[in-house]
């Protein structure tokens, strides 16, 4: 898994910490930290709770393009 680096920066661009997010969906900031660092993976319920705390869609944060 790689390093999520759209859910950083969109979280980033609405200047929300790692634990504001994570109180936001109902996580630990552990959790979010390790989605963001690609060493968690996690469910399409907790993708679409982040999607919404930061106006983004799944495409927009979640979804890998092969080049």
């Amino acid at each position: 898994m790689s390093k999520n680096l759209a859910l950083k920066s969109a979280r980033a661009a609405r200047d929300m910490s790692q634990l504001e997010l994570a109180d936001a969906v109902g996580v630990s900031r552990q959790t979010v930290n390790a989605i963001e660092k690609g060493d968690y993976n996690p469910s399409v319920r907790l993708c679409i709770a982040i999607c919404k705390a930061l106006g983004k869609t799944l495409d927009d944060l979640f979804w890998e393009v092969e080049l």
